[in-house]
């Protein structure tokens, strides 16, 4: 897909996107799909760096805006890290500083 890794600490990740042709539906729109992969990557790169293995338990995405820009960043932040679960945050922004979805994921601890 094209996601790489910006940066990464025991308390946020930075992933992001550079957006093509192939990401964008027939109107030209970046696809929710798209926008959701980009966040389950973050989720998995800091729930992972947090405690490997980690596996998604539950998630939930709210879209916000469309994307206006030509890249797409998810900032993840650990809200909770429990013995068992983990509560993991990601706001998706675009690079014009659109905030475009905001997702919830609830890892499991393996």
């Amino acid at each position: 897909m094209g996601a790489r890794i910006d940066e990464l600490t025991e308390e946020y990740a930075v992933c992001s996107l550079e957006l093509n042709d192939s990401h964008r539906n027939a109107y030209g729109g970046v696809m929710g799909g798209v926008i959701f992969t980009l966040a389950d990557f973050a989720f998995a790169v800091l729930s992972n760096h947090i405690h490997s293995l980690t596996v998604a338990q539950s998630v939930n995405i709210n879209y916000l805006s469309a994307a206006k820009g030509d890249k797409l960043i998810a900032r993840a932040t650990c809200r909770k890290s429990g013995r068992t679960t983990s509560i993991i945050n990601v706001d998706i922004s675009d690079d014009t500083g659109r905030d475009v979805a905001v997702f919830i994921g609830n890892g499991f601890k393996l």
